[in-house]
């Protein structure tokens, strides 16, 4: 099994669980970071992916 890392948003510490995803944005559960969009933005700041660090 590989590990999925989580990752988390510097300016308002949501953390992105790749075991559960985002479902209510429309990210399925076993989505790792790597995968999901350029222009993803994080949930609660709306800022880009890479403002996310690994957690």
């Amino acid at each position: 099994m590989t590990r999925m890392d989580r990752y988390a948003c510097i300016i308002c510490g949501y953390v992105y669980n790749p075991e559960v995803g985002d479902e209510e944005n429309g990210i399925a559960s076993q989505t790792q970071f790597e995968e999901l969009p350029d222009d993803r933005v994080c949930p609660i700041c709306r800022e880009g992916k890479e403002v996310f660090v690994s957690v």
